[in-house]
């Protein structure tokens, strides 16, 4: 009987992530301020699996995408994502409440290095009201207007990750209690 309310919540857990991460890019919210980069970050931590946190990203991030529709940066937006998730992936027995702070911040500015650099790249001159040249000026002038979206990545990535670690090891420890 145990083993199958383990197997029930190793099930449950992957895809009530889906299902918030798909509606919190649903629902009203400030720009770039969504709970998908703890997400990526803390997958490894919740599945100890590459696949499982590379395939509950992608749904979720798709299924939302096929919602609010596709856009020109989705390929250096996932690519961030699927890298923050491969970073900490490979580091997640080192993830706690202490570093918690640093690696939102490190995943927060992955994700703003890379999904800013697609803006960049792709948008044409004058795309978004701001004519960026394809030249290190615009790249700079690209990134510099784009701050203020970094605020809301980086606020947002400590609230979920905390909360989302927290609630998950309180879920982890409370569930293994109740099973001994």
């Amino acid at each position: 009987m145990a083993n199958f309310f383990i197997k029930l919540k190793r099930e449950i857990f992957p895809i009530g992530l889906i299902f918030i991460l798909i509606l919190s890019k649903l629902i009203p919210h400030s720009p770039n301020f969504t709970p998908i980069i703890a997400a990526a970050m803390l997958s490894g931590y919740f599945f100890k699996n590459i696949y499982l946190s590379f395939l509950t990203l992608l749904i979720s991030m798709l299924l939302a995408d096929a919602f609010i529709g596709f856009y020109n940066n989705m390929f250096f937006v996932y690519s961030s994502l699927f890298l923050i998730t491969f970073i900490f992936f490979k580091i997640s027995k080192q993830i706690n409440y202490k570093n918690l702070f640093v690696c939102s911040f490190v995943a927060s500015l992955i994700f703003f290095i890379i999904s800013n650099f697609g803006v960049w790249v792709l948008e044409s001159p004058g795309a978004y009201n701001v004519p960026y040249e394809k030249n290190l000026e615009g790249l700079i002038e690209c990134y510099i207007l784009a701050i203020p979206f970094f605020t809301n990545t980086l606020l947002s990535s400590i609230i979920f990750s905390y909360c989302t670690f927290f609630a998950f090891n309180i879920f982890e420890n409370g569930f293994s209690k109740k099973l001994s």
